[in-house]
């Protein structure tokens, strides 16, 4: 049973406990990998009772969905910073947005395995998770379709298999067969032979 000093304390804190939950998940993904977010991990380490997610999050899937959605949003926000601060080619952008992609893949793998789960992403009807990477997929496919696409192939499909070529190459490279293969020390040659295979070379 819970003490009352434990539901005051979760009544008081009710009105920001959802972005307490989520951001509490988030940082101990960042710090412990995915392993770490249990239930009452993430409870503990948001400062309140076990019981308390229910509130806000019905199952521990629901928790966990809301913490890759804001993945997705952190990851949407890098790009278009990185976008603003380079005005340049649809290509010369694509090849922006890609490294972005990659680079939190790497700086951020905790967060990257989660938001890509399956058992996530077949849930997002309910749970909205795949709707949140929908803004940033936009991008990819308008920058693809600027950039110009070959035998008037559809701009979305090339956009869809240059996103699965991504994030193929970002996990190998986390799993380091893709380095020991090739023998790059670096991703960005992967990723120019990306864009080329997709797009055609640069001109």
């Amino acid at each position: 049973m819970r003490s009352t000093s434990e539901s005051e304390r979760d009544s008081a804190q009710d009105g920001d406990l959802r972005v307490r939950l989520v951001r509490a998940g988030v940082e101990l993904v960042a710090g412990q990998g995915v392993q770490a977010l249990s239930l009452r991990a993430i409870a503990r380490h948001a400062g309140v009772s076990h019981g308390a997610p229910r509130r806000h999050f019905p199952t521990h899937l629901e928790l966990l969905s809301a913490i890759a959605q804001q993945g997705f949003l952190d990851l949407g926000e890098r790009v278009r910073e990185a976008l603003a601060a380079v005005p340049g080619s649809a290509r010369g952008r694509l090849g922006v947005l890609g490294r972005v992609y990659l680079d939190f893949a790497r700086e951020r793998p905790g967060m990257y395995e989660l938001m890509f789960r399956h058992d996530l992403l077949e849930s997002s009807g309910r749970l909205g998770l795949r709707e949140t990477s929908l803004p940033l997929f936009a991008v990819l496919a308008d920058l693809v379709g600027r950039a110009g696409v070959r035998d008037g192939a559809d701009p979305a499909v090339v956009a869809g298999v240059l996103w699965a070529n991504l994030h193929g190459i970002a996990q190998l490279w986390a799993w380091g067969s893709l380095g020991l293969a090739t023998g790059a020390d670096d991703v960005e040659p992967l990723l120019r032979a990306a864009l080329d295979a997709h797009l055609g070379p640069e001109h």
